[in-house]
């Protein structure tokens, strides 16, 4: 039986990122909170609890799990160089609702999926969100709901979906932007928009000094 924790209040709060931390040690799953919706979380480097998110959520692999990660500088043994564009829009959105999809670094032992050598990062605005990270290291995390059901915007959403897959629920009330993050794409030879979400296309043009009509994916 999962339980779940009230962040709002103290001593729940740091009894369930302890509880957290123990359940994610374990290969256990863990529902959290952050800025944009609610995510269920795994060890990014423990396969078999990346395997288990799936499986909660419903979802292939073809359908590989993005990573949050707890401060700007952890990106940097993530991935095979960090292009400037990807450090603009780092010093400009994050922590926020921006994901970045860049090229991995072959060194790393994790199985996302068949992310074909690429990875998703974010970085998330959130204080319980950022205390997990920062004590546990990335995290293998995507939206915590049945695949193609609408995504959880509080814990209770998040529970009703996924049920005894997560051992520990950590409530952080309603997520702020109650949108997905807009997802940037940083792997080809130019930056193109994968999803919109919470941060504007317009936005993100202008930090990156092109127009916006050329960040569409599929623009010419």
């Amino acid at each position: 039986m999962p339980t779940v924790y009230d962040c709002s209040d103290t001593a729940s709060r740091a009894a369930g990122l302890d509880a957290a931390r123990r359940a994610l040690s374990s290969g256990r799953l863990v529902v959290m909170p952050t800025d944009t919706v609610y995510g269920i979380a795994a060890d990014a480097f423990d396969s078999s609890a990346v395997a288990e998110l799936l499986r909660a959520k419903g979802r292939g692999r073809d359908m590989p799990v993005p990573v949050l990660v707890g401060s700007w500088h952890t990106i940097d043994g993530l991935v095979l160089g960090v292009p400037q564009a990807a450090r603009d829009l780092i010093r400009a959105f994050w922590p926020g609702a921006l994901s970045l999809v860049v090229h991995q670094a072959p060194s790393l032992a994790w199985d996302l999926g068949d992310a074909r050598g690429t990875v998703m990062l974010r970085m998330p605005l959130h204080p319980v969100a950022i205390e997990l990270l920062r004590e546990v290291g990335p995290l293998a995390v995507s939206s915590a709901n049945v695949s193609g059901r609408p995504p959880a915007v509080t814990a209770a959403d998040a529970q009703l979906q996924l049920g005894d897959s997560a051992a520990v629920y950590l409530d952080g009330g309603p997520a702020e932007h109650a949108l997905a993050s807009t997802i940037v794409d940083l792997t080809g030879d130019t930056p193109r928009i994968l999803r919109v979400g919470a941060v504007a296309t317009s936005d993100i043009a202008e930090v990156l000094g092109v127009a916006p009509e050329s960040l569409v994916a599929g623009s010419a």
